[in-house]
């Protein structure tokens, strides 16, 4: 069983940058994919970015094209977010599972998750 915990949420003024960090723990070898899920008040959630731990192929929504970047060193799991709007203001929940290419931005492929960290940007 792997456990998720993850942290570096904040408040930002827009523009600006945030690094959130996703670290698993327990057997790392119950899930080969990670993702980034995020989920604003009133809203579905959605993925944001993923990665095949096997590959480390990247797959991104097109709302974070090129301003978010999904990274991992060793067994932790960062996502890097710049160019921060207001609409990226929401909870950010990290995922693992056995999720292959096509269907690592859907939520319904995952069976673990992380408590979540608040993400906050002011106009």
């Amino acid at each position: 069983q792997v456990q998720l915990a993850e942290s570096g949420g904040g408040s930002v003024q827009s523009g600006g940058s945030l690094t959130l960090s996703c670290a698993p723990s327990g057997d790392p070898y119950n899930y080969y994919s990670l993702a980034w899920f995020r989920q604003a008040p009133g809203k579905e959630r959605e993925g944001v970015a993923a990665t095949l731990l096997t590959t480390g192929k990247t797959r991104y929504a097109d709302s974070v094209k090129d301003r978010f970047t999904i990274s991992r060193a060793e067994d932790t799991v960062y996502l890097q977010l710049n160019s921060l709007k207001p609409e990226d203001t929401a909870m950010y929940y990290c995922a693992a599972g056995y999720v292959g290419w096509s269907q690592l931005l859907v939520e319904g492929s995952y069976d673990t998750w992380g408590q979540g960290t608040q993400v906050t940007v002011s106009s």
